[in-house]
């Protein structure tokens, strides 16, 4: 991608992100605690959650990528091998390797300063493997450029999905009165 997305204020969820969600994913969002990146469409692309679901569950995930789009453009990389790239490289490269460690402690101070979930890992194999490249990538957007080196890699590796248009479409709150 020739310049990924900016980074967007984190916002309340009003109830269009929520239908957004809804739509994007195909079921109610869980322990939606606000938008944490918009995609340049207007919609929501990457969602907080609380560490904790309603009923309790442990969720260490707190950044949750949900355009269908940029997931499955994300899916991609994956299916290509370059989580595998990635954690060869963490075990190569001890720069890299510190800066990753740099990133899930950020990715567990943000989780923690909601709630402690105590021995409950970050997210997407940090700080030692690369597991699931749509947390880093909402970890990316949603913390800004920089604060997670391989979120940031697999952020420009993608397509700029949004060009199409928007994922979802929702009415607009006017449009019904």
């Amino acid at each position: 991608m020739e310049t990924p997305p900016p980074p967007t204020p984190r916002t309340e969820p009003t109830d269009a992100d929520v239908e957004a969600f809804k739509q994007q994913l195909g079921r109610p969002p869980r322990g939606l605690r606000a938008i944490a990146h918009r995609c340049p469409c207007g919609q929501p692309d990457v969602v907080e959650t609380a560490p904790r679901l309603p009923d309790g569950t442990p969720f260490p995930t707190l950044y949750y990528l949900t355009c269908p789009r940029a997931s499955s453009a994300i899916g991609t990389l994956e299916a290509e091998g370059v989580m595998k790239e990635m954690t060869a490289r963490l075990e190569t490269d001890p720069e890299l390797a510190a800066a990753y460690r740099a990133a899930h402690e950020d990715y567990v101070r943000r989780r923690d300063e909601i709630e402690e979930l105590k021995g409950f890992p970050s997210a997407g194999g940090m700080p030692d493997r690369v597991k699931c490249l749509h947390v880093l990538v909402a970890h990316s957007l949603a913390a800004g450029p920089g604060v997670n080196p391989l979120g940031d890699e697999a952020l420009a590796l993608l397509p700029e999905w949004w060009r199409k248009g928007a994922c979802v479409t929702v009415a607009n709150e006017e449009d019904d009165q």
